[in-house]
């Protein structure tokens, strides 16, 4: 049951936070002035600047404002954060620890603040002893290098690069420049990247829950602004930022924060989970696919391995009425993973519940919602019923066992995939309720825990399942399979469109519902800015192509819209990873030799490099039209797509080329228009 609708409300020290933001915003002349000033020597005090050395270069920090630039070592200097938002007072004086190290505080806000050169990072900690809003870092590499070429990486879904000079992104049909701004936890990942004239600047903050992040446009440059909300009841007192200098690739950004994560301890692995359990392998050359009506049944399962296809993810949504057993058994007879899409973020009352899902015994309906600080219940998908409590859940289970009772109900058709909706995502929640009190954080640990018990099978008697779910941040990628939702950059103007059911289409009729199968048109700019290929770039495929499998959302399968389907079937391939479909009998029979050609060409791709890391990215026109993706090692497979309407080299506009090892020669694929 994916929530369709955003929540745009945000709370009242939030507002008051980009209220300050928006009082300081810096304009074009102090952006010249910020560039100009190089800041005084290393003095060791609150009155001169901490000079640190990272990898590439020295960071020097400005106490007084914690304003940071750096020099590389080759003379070029890059502002890495302007001034904080607000005044932060009179600092400490400053204590050096070594080197490497230094530390103070502003008494004045109550803030600790410490400044290291860690792992080649610049890594600046901030502890809060009372409560408040924090405006930084802001700016960053934006500021600096040339006008025309400067960009910002955003792990937007999949990813962007935007570039900081171009009118779309500085307009508001460009969707960035509104004033709530996006909660760091939203994004797949809690990274930045910001590049120009040949170097950049990663910006990681692993500390995202509490943490924000707008755009602003001042005097058509777009420049970032972060802030953090310091709470001790909501676990949010700790802020930390690392920086990175980077080569200015278009991925840097990503590949810092893939070394961040390896480092950790927190970076999956697709074989480390194929060898714990084996049907993992299935989703290696798997398109994805949700069915509906005689989709579910063995005979449109019979269809797909006659046209040649070789595998296949066959989810089905739990609407009481799920896949029967023998389709279930010819799914997996065929080599294929087929599971339910099932959801425990919601309850409804029992009596008049719309879905099953929403259905839960005793009384965890209302006892089990979240509550907000008025005491109010948390309105559920869509404002029915309310958000269910993890907390709530986990604290029952060891009695009550709901969770493992509805993983067995799940499961009884013998499936082998199982797909949780939303607990992967950014949607968490912090609960006020007496009984079940919880942080986002806390909500986070309960997810993550129960999604291991579904992939490692604590929950589901000893057996695991291939383990799915939406939009999946990188924070829970030791944890699932696959991700549906990942590779969407979406747009709000998405939401607009999706409520129009008329056009958009709706839940009906029950077997082939429109929401899925009627073709729509995005508003032009709703589309440029979630699929124009110049703007994509692949940072969550950089970060965890050997760990996640990722698609599109569920709710946009390849057909679904028409205009955008040649563009998306290229980004797929050419990032190696699997498209999302809506199936039934007639929609084999209108796209059913293309899917079957499509899935070759996928299994050989993903035969060479489905569970290799994606080594490179590289755009190779100056139109960003033709890209190229790397994967494994030196000599490893290349895949090259030309989204224009030239041939390139001897690609054809509109096709994919794959070359390299473990390949039976070069591949090409066109898909049709």
């Amino acid at each position: 049951m994916t929530r369709f609708l955003k929540a745009a409300t945000a709370s009242r020290k939030r507002r008051a936070a980009l209220a300050a933001l928006a009082g300081t915003a810096l304009t074009a002349s102090t952006f010249t002035a910020l560039q100009a000033y190089a800041g005084p020597t290393d003095s060791g005090d609150g009155g001169g600047t901490v000079a640190l050395r990272i990898k590439g270069g020295e960071a020097h920090i400005d106490p007084r404002t914690l304003r940071i630039t750096a020099r590389t070592a080759s003379g070029t200097e890059s502002v890495l954060s302007a001034a904080a938002a607000q005044s932060l007072g009179t600092p400490s004086r400053v204590s050096r620890h070594g080197a490497a190290s230094a530390s103070w505080s502003y008494p004045g806000r109550g803030l600790t603040v410490s400044a290291a050169a860690r792992d080649g990072r610049l890594v600046v900690d901030l502890h809060a002893a009372k409560d408040g809003s924090l405006g930084w870092p802001s700016a960053g590499a934006a500021v600096t290098g040339d006008a025309k070429g400067a960009a910002i990486e955003l792990p937007r879904g999949e990813g962007l690069r935007i570039p900081v000079a171009d009118p779309f992104w500085n307009s508001a049909q460009g969707g960035l420049t509104g004033e709530e701004g996006t909660d760091l936890k939203d994004l797949t990942m809690p990274f930045w990247g910001t590049t120009a004239g040949g170097h950049g600047v990663s910006t990681l903050v692993p500390t995202d829950l509490g943490t924000h992040l707008r755009f602003r446009s001042t005097g058509g440059r777009l420049r970032t602004a972060a802030s953090h909300d310091f709470s001790r009841a909501d676990g949010t007192d700790d802020y930390t930022v690392a920086f990175s200098l980077t080569d200015g690739s278009p991925v840097a950004a990503a590949k810092d924060y893939r070394r961040y994560l390896a480092s950790k301890g927190q970076l999956g692995s697709l074989k480390q989970k194929i060898r714990e359990n084996p049907e993992v392998a299935k989703l290696t050359g798997a398109p994805h696919a949700y069915v509906w009506g005689d989709g579910r049944s063995a005979k449109t399962v019979e269809r797909l391995k006659k046209l040649g296809i070789s595998r296949m993810w066959l989810g089905y949504d739990a609407d009481g009425d799920p896949m029967p057993k023998e389709a279930v058994a010819a799914a997996k007879k065929a080599g294929y993973l087929v599971g339910p899409y099932d959801s425990w973020d919601n309850a409804q009352d029992p009596k008049s519940a719309d879905t099953s899902v929403a259905k839960w015994p005793d009384r965890l309906w209302p006892d089990g919602c979240v509550h907000d600080a008025d005491g109010k219940p948390a309105g559920g998908f869509g404002g029915r019923g309310c958000y269910l409590s993890s907390q709530a859940l986990a604290d029952a289970e060891p009695r009550h066992h709901y969770l493992a009772d509805r993983a067995k109900a799940m499961t009884a058709g013998g499936v082998n995939s199982y797909f949780l909706d939303v607990d992967a995502t950014g949607e968490l929640f912090r609960d006020h309720t007496p009984g079940h009190p919880m942080t986002q954080g806390q909500d986070r640990k309960n997810r993550l825990e129960r999604m291991r018990g579904v992939s490692g099978g604590a929950l589901t008697r000893g057996r695991p399942y291939v383990l799915g779910s939406e939009s999946a941040g990188s924070w829970a990628n030791q944890v699932i399979d696959f991700s549906h939702g990942s590779s969407t950059p979406v747009h709000d103007g998405l939401w607009k469109a999706e409520r129009d059911k008329k056009t958009w289409g709706g839940y009906w009729p029950k077997g082939r519902p429109g929401m899925f199968f009627k073709p729509a048109t995005l508003d032009k700019p709703v589309a440029k800015a979630m699929f124009d290929p110049a703007y994509r770039v692949p940072l969550y495929e950089t970060v965890l192509h050997d760990s996640v499998v990722s698609t599109d959302r569920w709710e946009l399968p390849l057909y679904k819209l028409p205009a955008q389907k040649k563009d998306r079937a290229l980004l797929a391939m050419l990032y190696n990873t699997p498209v999302n479909l809506a199936l039934d009998g007639k929609a084999l029979d209108e796209h059913g030799k293309e899917i079957a050609a499509m899935q070759r060409f996928f299994a050989g791709i993903q035969q060479a490099a489905g569970t290799e890391a994606m080594t490179d990215f590289r755009t190779l026109t100056a139109d960003h039209r033709v890209q190229r993706t790397t994967f494994g090692g030196r000599g490893g497979l290349q895949i090259t797509a030309n989204f224009g309407s030239r041939a390139y080299h001897g690609l054809p506009g509109g096709c994919v080329r794959a070359t390299g090892r473990g390949l039976d020669g070069p591949q090409r694929f066109c898909p049709a228009g």
